[in-house]
């Protein structure tokens, strides 16, 4: 069997899900990898066969996503044409995590796809939402890679068709410490702005990961690093606690390593509050966004949450043999 792997490239998430998924595809057929999107730091230590700019969204510096850069570097025209032209039509299975191009493409030529993303997990009627449901972040969800047929991750198995996360070996073969600092993963926030947030906090040392700055410097205990894979994953593993997007890999990886966390949902980003809603179920503290205001509840998420003692099971095989089953033949 041919099989296309199809990973959206927008940020660290799928691509991390990715280096797990890999191995167990491989188990089931002749295997081609496509990465489209240009926000990532992740390099997969796995030959790419079709590599494109595809639909990417670029990060702000104030909480959101910077709209008119991602217009700026966002071509339809070019992204019609891919769609048009790639080769869905070589491959027995297309399967795709979040990854508009063959989705649109094999929607177009009727050629058979499945998702295996967290994204697809949030068409379940079950999975938790916002108290004020956004209609066009619901029609994005459906529509940005529309497939019909999927197996969904999220934080718990809301639906038949959902796993729990996909926790990257780097994270699952890793042993915690407590060496008391506390790391900080806000991409749509400028570090600048933040350094001056925890600042308020002088006596707690901070690990800042930006997307903004290409060197390290430091500021008092606040010391700001340039985005890293390894560096990141070491203070992570190190750390009493993690404030953070409420993306999906980067929570639960948290989560499964029993560090204390704290989320905020980038603006504007609809499939962010559906995680932050999950999220909050379980027991994890909201933040809206980074503000003066916000310094007194960190500084009480500080004093007084604890770890939630929450571990998810090694399901990447079991993920992909039931997509096999149900949907690969």
């Amino acid at each position: 069997m041919k099989i296309l792997y199809a990973i959206q490239g927008t940020g660290n998430g799928h691509l991390s899900r990715a280096v797990d998924i890999i191995p167990e595809l491989k188990k089931h057929g002749n295997l081609d990898l496509f990465v489209s999107g240009a926000q990532a730091e992740i390099v997969l230590p796995y030959p790419v066969k079709y590599k494109s700019k595809g639909l990417s969204f670029y990060f702000g510096k104030s909480g959101g996503i910077n709209f008119l850069k991602t217009f700026q570097k966002n071509s339809s025209k070019d992204v019609m044409k891919e769609i048009k032209n790639f080769p869905v039509e070589d491959y027995d299975l297309v399967v795709n995590d979040f990854e508009p191009i063959t989705a649109w493409a094999c929607k177009k030529k009727e050629i058979k796809i499945v998702s295996l993303s967290h994204q697809s997990a949030l068409l379940s009627k079950k999975a938790p939402r916002p108290k004020f449901v956004d209609p066009f972040g619901e029609w994005m969800l459906r529509n940005y890679a529309p497939v019909k047929k999927y197996i969904g991750f999220h934080f718990e198995e809301y639906d038949k068709n959902i796993f729990t996360p996909v926790i990257r070996s780097a994270i699952r073969s890793a042993r915690p410490k407590d060496l008391g600092h506390y790391t900080v993963y806000l991409p749509a926030y400028d570090d600048k702005k933040l350094v001056q947030r925890l600042l308020k906090l002088p006596k707690v040392r901070w690990h800042i990961f930006s997307k903004h700055t290409k060197s390290a410097y430091h500021v008092g205990r606040i010391s700001v690093y340039p985005i890293s894979g390894v560096d990141f994953v070491e203070s992570v593993v190190t750390c009493t606690g993690v404030i953070c997007g409420a993306g999906f890999e980067t929570p639960a990886e948290v989560l499964h390593l029993n560090k204390k966390l704290l989320v905020v949902p980038m603006k504007s980003q609809y499939e962010q509050k559906c995680n932050a809603a999950a999220l909050k179920k379980l027991g994890v503290p909201v933040l809206k966004k980074i503000k003066k205001k916000s310094i007194k509840k960190i500084e009480q998420w500080l004093e007084e949450s604890k770890p939630l003692d929450i571990s998810f099971p090694d399901i990447a095989g079991k993920a992909v043999e039931k997509m096999m089953e149900k949907y690969g033949s």
